[in-house]
């Protein structure tokens, strides 16, 4: 993804102003929730959301007041939520490093994690109403769709379709309030505002779906994850839900369809259903659907003033796409 040199420069010095922000925001003179709430802080990440509020910006003034804080705001939301999940999940590893969780006890990272919300919430009263209620609404999302995710659809429901709406809400909700929140407090206009809400909530779904394509399709070397993953814990992600619906067929789907129904952290049947649904129709109609989702959210982006950052976020699309082959 190419990206203008101009625009390249002024998305590190102010991703530069966002560490130092995160730093001074997760301070604390409690010994022991320094230390935790520095924990996945220092262990990296792409800062993705901040990354998305800044180009945002650029759809108004880049150098307004709240930016840098709304993006340290998103970036401490979703660390927040890295901590709740790992205890949810019974984590071990985190971004290569040793989980809050197993380092300490789940009641210190779920303490920590409700911290990292306390500082957002504190820097967010800065930043306006508006902004406050943008950001209530997101968490609202983010809460729902765990507990759609928890307790799984309702007899009735369409699985495919539940899925995705737990995407949304999990995932992609605040990836949107990413860019809603940098072009609001840049001051775009509100057609503007809205156009890049909903096309970063599609590229927020893309990705998501994209990781699940990968969990399959990649070996470790390239994704640095262990393959299959998702499928061993028993997790139904896009490609087999498309198996369960009875995309495409061949002589091996029945065998696969029996392997999803066991537990595959028998490391031979997962291997076995592993190679079929690497094979299966089932991939690429999963590959399809991303395409659409991220042309979907080309399409909007490209109703934007063309500037540099509209190129960048484009790029991203077409990232998502070529990163699952």
């Amino acid at each position: 993804m190419t990206v203008d040199d101009g625009l390249a420069a002024d998305i590190r010095e102010r991703l530069a102003a966002v560490e130092d922000l995160l730093r001074e925001s997760v301070r604390s003179d409690v010994p022991l929730l320094a230390d935790a709430s520095r924990h996945l802080l220092e262990a990296g990440g792409k800062r993705f959301r901040p990354t998305l509020v800044l180009l945002a910006s650029h759809f108004g003034d880049p150098t307004a007041s709240g930016v840098v804080p709304a993006a340290v705001v998103v970036e401490l939301t979703h660390l927040a939520t890295l901590y709740h999940d790992d205890v949810m999940d019974e984590a071990t590893v985190r971004r290569g490093d040793q989980s809050a969780n197993a380092r300490w006890t789940n009641t210190v990272a779920i303490l920590t994690g409700d911290y990292l919300f306390a500082r957002a919430s504190d820097l967010l009263a800065d930043l306006g109403p508006e902004a406050v209620r943008i950001q209530a609404r997101s968490f609202a999302r983010l809460v729902r769709g765990q507990i759609q995710e928890t307790v799984g659809p309702a007899a009735d429901a369409d699985p495919l379709k539940h899925y995705l709406q737990v995407l949304a809400d999990k995932t992609a909700s605040l990836i949107a309030t990413s860019g809603q929140l940098g072009a609001m407090l840049a001051g775009a206009p509100a057609h503007i505002v809205d156009t890049i809400t909903s096309a970063c909530e599609k590229i927020g779904v893309a990705f998501q779906l994209s990781d699940d394509i990968l969990d399959v399709a990649s070996e470790t070397e390239q994704s640095g994850k262990t393959p299959g993953t998702d499928l061993r814990e028993g997790i139904r992600t896009l490609p087999i839900h498309h198996v369960q619906a009875g995309i495409g067929s061949g002589p091996d789907d029945a065998r696969l369809r029996e392997l999803l129904t066991l537990d595959l952290t028998d490391d031979a049947l997962h291997r076995e259903a592993l190679t079929l649904l690497r094979a299966h129709p089932a991939m690429d109609q999963a590959r399809a659907d991303l395409r659409a989702w991220a042309e979907d959210a080309r399409a909007e982006l490209m109703t934007l003033p063309d500037i540099p950052a509209r190129a960048a976020l484009t790029g991203l699309c077409d990232y998502v796409v070529s990163r699952t082959g």
